[in-house]
């Protein structure tokens, strides 16, 4: 196949590097001493005791790298208007596009079934209809990422979690294809477990409990999620969001409960010591992704009428924080 990954950091890296070493095409978009260095050596990745090495045509435009089969967006939520402005080179009318996002994603209300709830207005996730306007809603695929990765150097991507990574796939509309088959059996053949799902969405709220009981926590504390967890009061804390989570999902008709677990069992990466990357944005000063792992699902209960005290704290506070540093501008700004 040929595969782009549109904005290979850590996670793009290694996704990118599995299926280069597993034999496809691979090709990236990233910029800095990152592109040159997989311009000039290629992706390492570093899994366990063993280094994958793969080769990729590295890029820090789109222009010439061709059609593709399909494109991995693994950029940041807040960053996906860069993809929107320089797709089109990519874009066939069959190409399929792999969103690979943490939180609420922007094409949630795409092919939503109709038994479900309507989302709210979440038309700030995708800032002026960029993304809708450049990709038919066949070629929308929701990706939600299971796996702790860093950038160790230029060009060298750390997996912290080998045997134990999970990468689920679904299309919006959540139909059968053989295309999101082969794409499933592609991943599967690059030790990229992809287990099949016929709700995307379980696994997008699924993933959102994560992340609301631990890395927004993590944030508030700047702590790793192995002294959050251990910290009494902070663990009951994390309980309570995880709770109003799973009830906003359950309020939409979606159950995270029946997401796929990873290889190892369960959702947890195991990786406890690292910090969360909403903290390591705050803490380096970058965008942070606000939107889509906050502000996003307490729309989501505020429109179901579900009681979510904590969440509502959480929010405040850490919009606050991220204001302050001029690093999100929420919709009052």
């Amino acid at each position: 196949m040929r595969i782009c990954v549109f904005g290979a950091g850590a996670v793009g890296g290694h996704v990118a590097a599995k299926l280069a070493a597993a034999g496809h095409e691979v090709s990236v978009v990233a910029r800095g001493a990152h592109l040159q260095a997989m311009r000039d050596k290629g992706i390492r990745l570093i899994h366990g005791k063993e280094v994958i090495s793969g080769r990729v045509r590295a890029a820090e435009r789109a222009d010439g790298l061709g059609l593709q089969d399909f494109v991995f967006v693994t950029l940041k939520a807040n960053l996906l208007g860069v993809f929107a402005d320089g797709a089109a080179p990519l874009l066939g009318e069959d190409t399929g596009v792999v969103f690979a996002q943490n939180g609420i994603p922007w094409w949630y209300g795409t092919g939503l079934s109709d038994a479900r709830p309507r989302p709210p207005d979440l038309s700030r996730l995708d800032p002026g209809g960029k993304l809708k306007s450049v990709l038919d809603e066949k070629q929308i695929i929701g990706g939600v990422v299971y796996s702790a990765n860093e950038v160790r150097e230029p060009g060298v991507i750390v997996n912290n979690v080998p045997g134990n990574n999970m990468l689920v796939v679904g299309r919006a509309d959540d139909a059968d294809t053989r295309e999101i088959r082969a794409l499933r059996a592609a991943l599967d053949q690059a030790d990229l477990y992809s287990p099949p799902t016929g709700d995307i969405r379980k696994s997008v709220w699924g993933k959102l409990v994560q992340n609301l009981s631990t890395a927004a926590l993590c944030t508030l504390a700047g702590a790793t999620v192995k002294e959050v967890r251990e910290d009494r009061d902070l663990g009951e804390l994390s309980q309570r969001l995880a709770g109003e989570a799973r009830a906003t999902a359950q309020a939409h008709g979606v159950d995270p409960a029946g997401a796929p677990t990873r290889p190892g069992g369960g959702q947890s990466a195991g990786a406890i010591n690292h910090k969360p990357s909403m903290l390591q944005d705050y803490e380096r000063g970058r965008p942070m992704e606000v939107e889509a792992l906050l502000a996003a699902p307490l729309a989501f209960a505020r429109a179901a009428s579900v009681s979510a005290p904590a969440l509502e704290t959480v929010v405040a506070l850490i919009t606050h924080m991220a204001r302050a540093k001029g690093l999100y501008a929420s919709a009052a700004d």
